[in-house]
């Protein structure tokens, strides 16, 4: 068995009342993926460094959230929640029909699949969750956060409006690399920033070599599932015993002391439940897959094996059966006692 290509995929579009949901759906399409899912202001680019290093019997599907990537906006006047966005895992699945769901998330993404196993955990197989379990515990800065959302979630409707009229500010690429390394506080080094930019910008039409953003702003101000000790809780005693595998950055505090106590929960009641540290930021999916991908592909091969057709064993002489076996003796044996006969 090999490893996904980034050049095998076909591009989806997964129809949705306000438009469609982008997707890019990478190796086997006859058997149910795994659903990728990205994280805030990012697309599924940020999967590109890991595709590769995954096992190719398992398609991967990774999805643009509404608003970022490739995907359709949310129509003039709407907000996004993540209690919207969570509802994206069962569009999907009603798409394909899938009565399942196989589930990797990055930042955002985790929180939609914790959020969404804790809900309706019938419904998933397994939870990779790369540098995130929860979302925000409520706090008074949090409050002080949504409060200052609101304000800056008009200024961008206003800045839309205008952007059908008149193209949006255009950088040249070293400034995008720039721009966008620094909005994720260096998580995402400059030589990496490719792997998002190349979904997220368009490229202008009033001056040459240079791009705008394309992603909706209003994402920017989106509104956070809020959560508190107690609820966090009760929905990690409702996961129970999904195999669930978490991937912290070394150099990240997106998993903190808020999340032990769930932490403690899953160990607890989850034979099945892995916690891992690599080095790294918050993107060490994308800047150290390798060591990433050292946990993802046993854990892969344990709770989503490749089917017993696809097995290989180590020699002709093991593919044969017992029968056979005894039967190349026998004619083994009679070939020699013949050559002694002639003697």
């Amino acid at each position: 068995m090999g490893t996904l290509s980034l050049s095998d995929y076909e591009d989806v579009r997964i129809w949705a009342p306000w438009g469609h949901i982008s997707g890019r759906w990478y190796g086997n399409r006859t058997e149910r993926p795994i659903l990728a899912i990205h994280g805030w202001l990012d697309n599924l680019g940020t999967f590109d460094t890991l595709i590769p290093l995954l096992p190719d019997y398992l398609g991967v599907l990774c999805i643009d959230l509404p608003g970022h990537g490739c995907s359709s906006r949310l129509p003039p006047g709407m907000h996004y929640s993540v209690a919207d966005y969570v509802l994206i895992i069962a569009r999907v699945m009603k798409e394909y029909k899938w009565p399942k769901v196989s589930l990797m998330g990055h930042s955002l993404g985790g929180v939609l699949s914790y959020i969404y196993t804790a809900l309706a955990p019938h419904t998933v197989d397994m939870v990779i969750a790369l540098d995130i379990l929860l979302p925000p515990m409520e706090s008074p800065r949090l409050l002080s956060m949504w409060s200052t959302f609101l304000d800056k979630h008009l200024v961008e409707e206003e800045r839309s409006e205008q952007g059908e009229m008149h193209e949006p500010p255009s950088y040249t690429l070293s400034q995008l690399r720039s721009v966008l390394s620094k909005g994720t506080f260096e998580s995402v080094p400059q030589e990496s920033a490719h792997h998002l930019l190349y979904r997220s910008v368009s490229k202008s039409l009033l001056y040459p070599e240079r791009y705008y953003f394309s992603k909706d702003g209003r994402v920017k101000y989106y509104v956070i599932f809020p959560m508190n000790p107690g609820l966090a809780a009760e929905m990690a005693r409702r996961i129970k015993r999904k195999p669930y595998l978490v991937i912290k950055g070394s150099n990240s505090f997106y998993i903190n002391s808020t999340s032990k106590e769930v932490i403690s929960i899953l160990r607890s009641q989850n034979p099945h439940f892995e916690y891992h540290e690599v080095s790294g930021a918050h993107h060490v999916h994308l800047t150290n897959p390798e060591e990433v991908a050292k946990y993802i592909v046993p854990f892969l091969r344990h709770h989503r094996p490749p089917p017993v057709a696809s097995w290989s064993l180590v020699s002709d002489d093991a593919a044969l059966s017992k029968k056979e076996r005894r039967r190349a003796q026998e004619r083994f044996f009679s070939r020699n006692l013949k050559r002694l006969s002639k003697l």
